[in-house]
């Protein structure tokens, strides 16, 4: 439920006790016991949002760790709490941690390095939390990376950014690095029990090699700093204006900011170890080289985290894939799983079922049905729209602010046209293909809404489901009606929206109203599924419209299935094709390399990635991965079409960069070497956050793809056997197709998990490059760096290279 705010916003500095308790000041290095300074519980106020800390007295720190007063005793706050002066185990958020004393807290942790970010997480039964630490490398582009430091928390999607800059020396001098001590390896938790909910976090040692500034900070959620680190830098005074930088303790520096809802803090401190030392200049804090020990905490509800055992079926999954495995737990929780770390560590509805949907095989039903869940809780019941992503914490309270509204109740973005088609190809996946069966589907669907959305409290996630499944009816029947087959009738991006895809960036379908993936795939693959669901378990999912849809949505998917790609064909003559190859490497900006022109000896077949485009663009005629979408999601039934769709794919995938999509990091997710627009080729550069970059997700679903096509070669009965089964040279495209892109996963597979990478060309080589650490395209404002870990980029967790599928002899 919304937490509304106080009327008395005037009582201000709810949690000085916070920024100013003395709790982080440990000594890092080997040595005798240190006299460590503390606080005393608070004095009782008038108000709750009006507290104070006083008459500080000393507790010692105990093997590098500080501990706290309690009574006559002293202890770790990671260790026990101390409500009323009484010493007990801690009350952890969520009510799943077991700890007897002097035990350790059971936690997990990961390292994953990609220079210049170096990624760290770190979760246990009371939070869990990532720290990202970025240090400029010799040859980076100083205008994008600089030193700063992020610690990010899936509660709230919330989060702190700290960016430094040398205080003397030139720019691009500063390291900062986080090091092992005694304090933890390299992190640690943070639980300090209060009023309301405990302040959790996390704490580790920074080591700076020269001089820094702290520059700028931005506290509270991680819809700020990507507004920031993303957009035309991008910050809000409403939200600026509460931090406060000032001293902490006798010698170091705090920075705190009271959320909108006047109730949460976020606070991080920096205190000097002995090589050490902090000044201020007026409200500017600088950090001598050496070594600091931060902390970063905040009180809010937090979510509970879901172990392995709870995620996945196989557990050998977790022994041969650790870092994946760890990965994944850190964004699977009871409530929702998790989109990506650290700039999507919340509910996204597409990619949470994209990824479940590949993920299927390992994952356990309980975890599937939460994503399930989680999508119909949070449809719109007004004109059945699933949502998107939502805007949850600190920021849905400005949000609200901006409207008049003093309230922090969530908020979820529509504006996608692809999200709605997921959600029947994904139940019917589980409750059908994959076996869950009609008493888990009626259990699911009886489910009362309003948990999250409370417009939706009389109603059941059944009676949502039946909302978003006669919207889709409804937006497919004019072109699935006589005649209806017309431009005008395909699925459109909303009105006054640029974007509405899985590619959401300014460029990502080049301007273009009418996508692809959605009017070819996704469209006829959700009717298949809506027909399916009705005629397996009747009214149990679609109630009174069952025995209509049963017969209608199929009717309507056959139509589209047919039709659609027509609308989006590209036949562009060998000549043609070879004449661009060498225009494009001449000119090109970001590719120097040979051009394959030579491998281009028949007519190149393709299709465009949307229809009416920027600039009057007819079609944004761009090579791309979206097909993938169309053989993964949907068994063709058009033999000739299916033939020459899956040939086309085949070579795309088999032709090298910039002849096709192929490069030795991997398949390009957009390649606009043939197209006749130099607008279109500007707009795809391989700094584009959909232009000639690699992402995880279509590599694995492309893959899949075409395992899904070439098993349906090994079907019993030979005539549902497809055509291009016994296309000698189709066939054996396809299956090569297969063995490439499966030998570009072996060979990348260090990279994988992260949501997206590109390449540098230099010396005859692709070189895999970190996204965010190139410059942004033309016309485009800030730059999106990749997430390290990237929910639908564990897909790779479910996949198994076909052995009898290898490359013939």
């Amino acid at each position: 439920m919304p937490r509304c705010l106080p009327l008395l916003s005037a009582i201000s500095i709810i949690l000085i006790a916070i920024t100013s308790i003395h709790l982080w000041q440990p000594e890092y290095g080997l040595g005798n016991a240190h006299l460590h300074l503390t606080a005393k519980k608070p004095k009782a106020q008038n108000t709750q949002h009006n507290k104070s800390y006083s008459d500080d007295f000393l507790c010692p720190a105990n093997d590098g760790e500080p501990t706290l007063k309690c009574g006559t005793d002293c202890y770790r706050s990671n260790v026990f709490t101390c409500p009323n002066d009484k010493l007990i185990q801690p009350a952890c958020s969520n009510g799943s941690c077991v700890q007897t004393p002097g035990q350790k807290m059971n936690s997990t942790t990961l390292h994953i390095s990609s220079p210049p970010y170096e990624n760290y997480f770190y979760s246990d039964c009371n939070v869990a939390a990532q720290v990202v630490v970025t240090s400029p490398l010799p040859d980076s582009d100083l205008e994008v990376i600089g030193p700063r430091l992020i610690v990010a928390w899936p509660a709230g999607n919330s989060g702190a950014c700290i960016f430094f800059k040398p205080e003397n020396a030139l720019n691009g001098s500063l390291a900062i690095k986080l090091i092992n001590s005694t304090v933890g390896s390299p992190l640690a938790p943070i639980y300090v029990a209060r009023d309301g909910y405990p302040s959790v976090g996390v704490k580790g040692v920074l080591y700076f090699n020269t001089p820094a500034v702290l520059s700028l900070s931005i506290l509270g959620s991680i819809r700020a700093v990507r507004d920031f680190t993303e957009g035309p830098s991008l910050l809000h005074p409403m939200l600026q204006e509460a931090i406060h930088v000032k001293k902490f303790g006798t010698n170091g520096a705090a920075i705190s900011r009271l959320w909108l809802d006047n109730v949460t803090t976020t606070t991080l401190t920096f205190t000097p170890g002995h090589s050490g030392n902090i000044k201020f200049h007026g409200q500017k804090a600088i950090l001598e080289e050496g070594e600091y020990l931060f902390s970063a905490h905040y009180n809010y509800p937090q979510l509970r985290q879901l172990s392995l055992d709870d995620v996945l079926k196989d557990k050998s999954l977790i022994e041969q894939h650790q870092l994946e495995t760890k990965a994944l737990s850190f964004l699977s929780y009871s409530e929702k799983v998790l989109a990506g770390a650290w700039r999507f560590l919340t509910y996204f509805g597409r990619d949470d079922m994209i990824s479940t949907l590949v993920l299927l095989p390992v994952l356990t039903e309980n975890v599937v049905e939460a994503v399930i869940g989680s999508v119909l809780e949070r449809i719109n019941r007004t004109d059945g729209s699933a949502c998107h992503e939502e805007t949850i914490g600190d920021y849905a309270t400005y949000m609200n602010l901006r409207e008049g509204a003093g309230s922090t109740a969530y908020r979820c973005d529509y504006s996608m046209v692809d999200t709605d088609y997921f959600v029947p190809i994904l139940m019917h996946s589980h409750f059908g293909e994959f076996g869950a069966g009609r008493e888990r589907l009626e259990a699911l669907l009886s489910t009362p809404a309003g948990t999250v959305d409370p417009n939706n409290k009389d109603l059941t996630w059944g009676d949502l489901f039946i909302i978003l499944a006669r919207k889709i009816m409804n937006n497919t029947a004019p072109f699935a009606a006589p005649g209806g087959q017309t431009r005008t009738n395909l699925i459109h991006l909303k009105e006054g929206h640029e974007t509405g895809v899985w590619r959401d960036s300014v460029y990502g379908i080049g301007g273009g109203r009418i996508p692809f993936d959605v009017n070819v795939a996704l469209v006829p693959a959700a009717l298949r599924a809506i027909a399916s669901l009705a005629r397996e378990f009747n009214t149990s999912v679609l109630g009174e419209y069952a025995r209509d849809w049963a017969v209608l949505a199929d009717q309507y998917a056959q139509v589209w299935e047919n039709t659609t790609l027509e609308f989006f064909k590209i036949v562009l003559s060998a000549a043609d094709a070879r004449e661009r190859l060498e225009s494009f490497v001449n000119t090109s900006t970001f590719y120097n390399g040979p051009p394959h022109s030579g491998l281009i000896d028949s007519d190149v077949s393709y299709y465009a990635l949307a229809l009416e485009g920027n600039n009057d663009v007819d079609k944004v005629t761009v090579m791309h991965t979206d097909a993938c979408c169309r053989i993964f999601f949907l068994n063709g039934t058009n033999q000739a079409r299916l033939t020459d769709y899956l040939n086309a794919t085949a070579l795309s995938i088999l032709r090298p960069f910039p002849a096709g999509l192929m490069t030795p990091v991997g398949l390009v997710v957009a390649n606009p070497a043939i197209s006749e627009n130099e607008i279109v080729k500007q707009n795809f550069t391989n700094s584009a956050y959909h232009g000639a970059v690699v992402w995880s997700w279509q590599l694995v679903a492309m893959v899949r793809g075409l395992e899904k096509q070439l098993g349906r070669c090994s079907l019993v009965d030979p005539h549902q056997r497809p055509d291009f089964c016994s296309d000698a040279v189709v066939y054996n495209n396809v299956r090569n197709a297969y063995n490439t892109l499966w030998d570009v996963l072996e060979a990348n597979k260090d990279f994988l998990s992260d949501e997206v990478w590109s390449w540098v060309y230099k010396d005859g080589k692709f070189i895999q490059t970190p996204l965010g650490s190139m410059q942004a395209p033309p016309g485009v404002e800030g730059i999106a760096e990749s997430d390290i870990i990237q929910l639908w980029s564990l897909m790779i967790l479910a996949m198994k290279r076909n052995e009898q599928l290898r490359y013939q002899q």
